[in-house]
């Protein structure tokens, strides 16, 4: 299985920028089997059935990107340097792991101010990451962080356009409520509460499920053979509560949809060692490719992907590598907008 098999031609001007206002006035390309039908978000009440069970990731992203000033004497006097700081998980020792540039401009023990109330000193180094330690934690550390961090746009965005006040509304899910993710599960954007207060009425149930989504989510895949590569870990759990739900919904014969990516990894790495949904907690690196077989996802609502990323690989081992090479043909054609702020797919094997 080779990398260049989930290539594909991705005109620049279709990578969005901003998300479709309403969230859920987004476009819908729906797959079932090998029939595409074009829709809207708002049509999910055409695809869902009473019993029908959506898993949400709960996760909250938080505004993870930083930029302060490196104060040090010298002979010179007091000399500054501006370090930008992507926060990338919290540790167990309350420090955060973190990529600062540029890395050389600061050293062990000194400090990065980033407003009157948060600072951070960089006590470690490995492996080209830093670990700060702050001087909050908390809730008075959420709020020096929200008022001083930007949210961290994918690559994609942030190549186009700095974040900005809005991105904190546009960036985060109407559900979000477990802080931790540096990056969105995307598909959930497209839910507003009006569309949530439809589906309920209808019958279609919800249960929450947690994965912080790390930075790692948008490193590339460098192999060839596609087989070899190594996932990053995230920290993922399903409740006593969440496995019960979803697993009285697979015992009625209904379906479970996962919302986004992050959901289905969850879920399924819940059913790894046993076969079928259970509690889980713990770091999470399942990687999922064509061969892959699974135990509770019976379909899946996603955004549209990168070319050659895993990502491309696990809708390919849900739908088939040639149904899905004809979806992305389709959705290029008719011009779906792709990525984090794009348009949705309903996946239906």
């Amino acid at each position: 299985m080779k990398l260049s098999d989930f290539d594909f031609d991705l005109p620049d001007d279709l990578i969005a920028t901003r998300p479709a206002v309403p969230r859920s006035s987004a476009r819908l390309l729906v797959a079932e089997q090998d029939q595409i039908t074009d829709a809207r978000v708002t049509d999910l009440l055409q695809w869902l059935q009473p019993g029908d069970r959506l898993v949400l990731n709960d996760t909250r992203v938080i505004p993870a990107r930083l930029s302060g000033q490196r104060h040090r004497d010298s002979a010179q006097g007091a000399v500054s340097a501006r370090i930008e700081v992507t926060l990338l998980e919290p540790q167990a020792d309350g420090c955060w792991g973190a990529l600062l540039k540029p890395l050389k401009k600061i050293k062990v023990g000194e400090t990065v101010v980033f407003s009157d109330q948060l600072s951070a000193e960089l006590v470690e180094v490995v492996e080209g990451q830093g670990r700060l330690r702050f001087n909050l934690a908390g809730d008075d550390f959420d709020a020096a962080l929200a008022e001083a961090g930007a949210m961290p746009l994918p690559p994609y965005i942030a190549a186009k356009r700095p974040a900005d006040e809005q991105d904190k509304t546009d960036y985060q899910t109407v559900w979000a409520r477990s802080t931790g993710a540096v990056a969105a599960p995307t598909a959930s954007l497209h839910f507003d509460e009006a569309l949530l207060a439809a589906l309920a009425a209808k019958g279609v149930e919800f249960t929450y499920v947690t994965l912080h989504v790390g930075a790692g989510t948008f490193l590339p895949v460098k192999v060839e053979d596609v087989t070899s590569h190594k996932m990053h870990a995230e920290w993922g759990q399903v409740t006593v509560q969440a496995a019960a739900e979803i697993a009285a919904t697979k015992a009625a014969g209904q379906r479970v949809i996962p919302v986004g990516t992050t959901a289905l990894r969850l879920i399924e790495s819940a059913a790894r060692d046993s076969g079928a949904i259970a509690p889980w907690e713990g770091e999470t690196d399942i990687f999922i490719y064509p061969g892959f077989t699974f135990r509770v996802a019976d379909a899946l609502m996603t955004n549209f992907h990168l070319p050659k990323s895993t990502l491309m690989m696990l809708v390919s081992a849900l739908m088939g590598q040639e149904r899905m090479r004809r979806v992305y043909d389709h959705a290029v054609t008719e011009r779906y907008r792709f990525f984090s702020y794009g348009d949705a797919s309903l996946l239906i094997p």
